[in-house]
């Protein structure tokens, strides 16, 4: 095979490997305890959804975008600094909440379904008196 054959290869090879090691990492955070699909967006005009997993933790919320192949998450919400300001529905036929919430001030977006709100919102109250987060 002459050079540019081997060089194809290699790279389809290397796309693969990645698609791969992707799709793993995603199969292996959506299954963990505690984990349900969450996208995020900043407030404001134009800004674009991010698709993402949320996983409960000790205390804190653990958010990773779907596509990519970091090992960390991308946001971590501790709870005593997480508040829901609004929750509207944001599609009924899908069954789609847009929840407006704040963490230290900066205010976000996160898309989810009925039943991950109520357990976001019951996480958030459960919490110890004088740190509950839902404000709605």
């Amino acid at each position: 095979m002459p050079l540019p054959a081997w060089i194809a290869i290699a790279l389809l090879l290397a796309v693969a490997l990645v698609a791969g090691l992707g799709a793993l990492r995603l199969r292996a955070i959506a299954h963990r305890v505690g984990a349900f699909e969450c996208s995020a967006r900043p407030v404001g005009a134009g800004q674009s959804w991010s698709l993402g997993i949320a996983q409960y933790g000790v205390g804190r919320i653990d958010w990773w975008r779907c596509w990519s192949l970091s090992l960390r998450p991308a946001r971590t919400w501790r709870r005593t600094d997480l508040e829901i300001v609004s929750r509207r529905p944001l599609d009924a036929d899908r069954d789609l909440f847009l929840v407006e919430c704040s963490y230290e001030g900066v205010r976000f977006e996160l898309s989810m379904s009925s039943g991950a709100y109520a357990g976001l919102a019951s996480w958030l109250e459960a919490a110890p008196p004088g740190r509950r987060g839902v404000v709605v």
